[in-house]
C-alpha cells in the first residue's frame, strides 16, 4: 500500500519537489498524506492551493499507480520509499529528495563510502586515460566504494566501465523510465550493472528521456554520494551542475585539472580557480582529502596489535553510537545513521576512529559490532 500510495503521490508533478518532500517527511509516509488529503494543512500548514486541490482528486490516478506496481513487480523493479531503510540515506537529508525512487540491482545503496564521477558527454583521450587510472588506484586504496554516474555518453560511460573491470559496484541514475535503456548503445553495459550495481530513477515507465529530466536526475547523482569528482567539463555544462548541487547540500567536490587551451577542461579549471571544486590528480588525493586511507590504516594498526583500552576516551558523538549499538547491535550504517541522528557523511569518519580505537568492527554486509 505505501508503495502504492508513493506512486500516485509522484503524480503530482506540477508541484515543488520540496514542498512534496517536506510533505512526506512530516507525515511519515505517503499512506498518511493521502488518508489527510482532505486536511492537509493540518500536517503542512503552508501547503499551496494547487497541492491542496490535486490531493483531493489523486484518486483519479489510482488504476495507472496500479499498474505501473503490478508493472513493477513482473520486471523486478524494486519501488523504494522514503521511509524504506533501503532508500539512500544521504539523498534523503536533501530537500528535495524524490520520496520514491525505482531500483533494479543489488548495491547497497548506503554502502560506506560513495561517490560519483562526472564530466563532459565529449569524453577526450586524456579525460579516460584519467578515469582508468584513477579507478584503477582507487581500487588498491580504498575497495569498498560504490560508484554513481549517469550511464551517458562520455565521462559517465567510462566510468561505469572502469568501475565494472575493476570490481566496483556502480549505479547509473537514468533520466527515464526502467522499462527502457538510453542510449540504447549502453545497453550491455546497463545489463552489467544490474548485477554488479544497478539502475536508480524516479520515474516511471514510459516516461522519455526529455532534456528537463538529465537536470533534475543530477541532483539524485549529488545527493547519493560524499564526494563528487569532474573528470572533464566545458565551460557550461551538466557537470557543473551538479557540481553546483553537490556543493548546496554540503557534499565535496573534486576536480582534475587540464590544459590551459583544452575546451573541455576549461569548466574544471574555472571550478578550481574559482574555489568551487578542490584540485586533485590522482586517487591518492582523494581518499587523503576524504579520510578514506582508514582500510590501510586499521589493518596497519591491527598488524602492529593494537588493542581495545580498557576505557577510551569516546567524544559525544562516538558515545551516542555506542549507546545506539548497545542497544541494538550489528547495524547497517544507514539504521545507525537515523538511530545517532548523525548524518552518514560525518558518520563513516566516527566509525573508523571507534574501529581504531577497537571499540566496533566493521562486519559483512555493511554491518558495525560492538566488541563486548
Amino acid at each position: 500500500m505505501e508503495a502504492l500510495n508513493s506512486i500516485l503521490l509522484t503524480r503530482l508533478t506540477r508541484f515543488n519537489l520540496s514542498e512534496l518532500a517536506e510533505l512526506y517527511k512530516r507525515a511519515g509516509s505517503a499512506t498518511a498524506v493521502i488518508e489527510h488529503k482532505r486536511d492537509i494543512r493540518e500536517i503542512l500548514p503552508e501547503a499551496s492551493t494547487h497541492l491542496i486541490q490535486a490531493l483531493k482528486d489523486i484518486d483519479n490516478l489510482r488504476e495507472w499507480a496500479e499498474q505501473e506496481l503490478e508493472y513493477d513487480h513482473l520486471h523486478n523493479i524494486e519501488p523504494i520509499c522514503m521511509n524504506d531503510e533501503r532508500y539512500p540515506q544521504r539523498l534523503k537529508e536533501c530537500t528535495d529528495a524524490p520520496i520514491l525512487l525505482y531500483y533494479l540491482g543489488n548495491a547497497d545503496l548506503n554502502n560506506r563510502h560513495v561517490i560519483n564521477i562526472i564530466g563532459t558527454r565529449h569524453c577526450t583521450t586524456y579525460g579516460q586515460d584519467i578515469i582508468r587510472s584513477f579507478v584503477r588506484e582507487l581500487k588498491a586504496l580504498c575497495p569498498d566504494i560504490l560508484i554513481f554516474s549517469g550511464l551517458a555518453y562520455g565521462v559517465d560511460i567510462h566510468a561505469h566501465r572502469a568501475a565494472l573491470e575493476n570490481g566496483f559496484e556502480t549505479i547509473g541514475v537514468l533520466a527515464h523510465g526502467l522499462d527502457d535503456i538510453y542510449p540504447r548503445g549502453h545497453r550491455e553495459t546497463a545489463l552489467k550493472m544490474i548485477e554488479q550495481g544497478g539502475l536508480l530513477s524516479e520515474y516511471t515507465t514510459h516516461t522519455q528521456p526529455v532534456a528537463r529530466n538529465f537536470v533534475q536526475r543530477n541532483r539524485i547523482v549529488a545527493g547519493c554520494a560524499d564526494a563528487t569528482i569532474l573528470v572533464e567539463s566545458a565551460a557550461k555544462g551538466g557537470g557543473l551542475i551538479t557540481c553546483s548541487i553537490a556543493r548546496s547540500y554540503g557534499r565535496e567536490v573534486f576536480a582534475f585539472p587540464g590544459a590551459v587551451y583544452s575546451d573541455y577542461s576549461e569548466g574544471c579549471n574555472n571550478l578550481i580557480r574559482d574555489n568551487g571544486a578542490a584540485l586533485i590528480t590522482s586517487a591518492t588525493d582523494f581518499v587523503k582529502a576524504m579520510g578514506w586511507d582508514d582500510a590501510i590504516k586499521l589493518e596497519q594498526a591491527q598488524q602492529r596489535g593494537i588493542e581495545r583500552t580498557l576505557f577510551p576516551d569516546l567524544s559525544s558523538e562516538e558515545e551516542a553510537i555506542v549507546r545506539v549499538l548497545a542497544k541494538n547491535n550489528d547495524l547497517q550504517i544507514n539504521l545507525l545513521s537515523i538511530q545517532a541522528n548523525i548524518p552518514i557523511a560525518k558518520l563513516t569518519g566516527l566509525l573508523f576512529t571507534l574501529e581504531m580505537k577497537g571499540v566496533i568492527r566493521a562486519m559483512a554486509g555493511g554491518c558495525y559490532h560492538l566488541l563486548a
